[in-house]
């Protein structure tokens, strides 16, 4: 029988309201450097920055010109939650459920955020970024790295996704996976989570726990 004894957290699109941030800081860098690829901002979604260099960005000075005004965006972009959110992590801590950060972002974005949220990082139990895993998503490898790291089982953990390639990850890891509608369609989420939110305002502890008596 499943359980609830951790929280597993993609970051943007999941807990910030970033990913239209991120769709135009990647739209003007996509169509300056890869323009042969149409909507290329919204397939790399998910994905660590390693892994888009790697794939769509070889050359290594248009890495780190990239890698420049990347690190310039984020220490600007604006960390707003995802309504709900905040709060439900906060009831998950009350119930003693362990929270864990599970990103495709490095430790780079992590200092940005921290530097504008101060008291981000006592929320978290564990913060695991692109540095921690070298198969990212949609591989299920960081999903379960952030069972391992508190030494549950799959069936005692939840993670909470909200782009295609994070809804792989989860559901691929075997893990019960909640879709959030913050970048991509109900039908979409639906086909690729085992229950789907609006947002965090649709759920508490409680609620979590009813889904998984029934799963």
């Amino acid at each position: 029988m499943k359980t609830f004894k951790a929280a597993l957290f993609d970051l943007d699109g999941t807990l910030f309201d970033t990913e239209g941030q991120y769709s135009i800081f990647w739209g003007k860098t996509c169509r300056r450097f890869r323009p042969d690829i149409d909507r290329l901002e919204y397939k790399i979604k998910g994905m660590t920055l390693v892994q888009i260099y790697d794939k769509y960005f070889p050359d290594p000075k248009v890495q780190d010109i990239i890698t420049e005004g990347l690190n310039e965006w984020e220490m600007q972009m604006r960390y707003n939650w995802i309504a709900g959110a905040e709060d439900f992590v906060m009831d998950c801590k009350r119930h003693d459920v362990k929270c864990a950060i599970v990103t495709s972002s490095n430790q780079m974005k992590m200092k940005a955020v921290a530097s504008q949220l101060p008291h981000f990082d006592a929320l978290f139990d564990r913060v695991l970024t692109s540095e921690d895993f070298t198969a990212s998503k949609p591989a299920p490898d960081c999903y379960l790295l952030g069972a391992k790291v508190f030494g549950l089982d799959i069936d005692e953990c939840v993670v909470f996704e909200d782009a295609i390639n994070g809804l792989q990850a989860g559901m691929a890891s075997g893990i019960y996976t909640i879709g959030i509608t913050t970048t991509n369609t109900p039908d979409v989420v639906s086909k690729l989570s085992n229950h789907v939110i609006g947002d965090f305002t649709e759920l508490d502890y409680e609620k979590v726990v009813s889904l998984l008596s029934f799963a």
